[in-house]
């Protein structure tokens, strides 16, 4: 990732700005849904779903979860 620019987080101006992809009900890819400070103790993020934009809502860190199976 050589040469890519990633955006100082607002918030706390520590961490950057990092973007997080996931994919569509139908499998589609869905690139920048969220763009997440890397500074744990910041904890800005800031998510879109279903064309709703959702900002700060609690991180976790996913130990607890289960994949699901296909």
């Amino acid at each position: 990732m050589e040469g890519a620019y990633l955006p100082e987080c607002r918030v706390c101006s520590v961490g950057d700005l990092v973007p997080l992809s996931d994919f569509g009900g139908q499998g589609a890819a869905v690139h920048y849904k969220a763009w997440v400070c890397t500074n744990p103790d910041c904890g800005f993020n800031i998510k879109i779903r279903n064309g709703d934009v959702y900002l700060n809502e609690p991180i976790s860190n996913g130990a607890g979860h289960t994949p699901r199976v296909r």
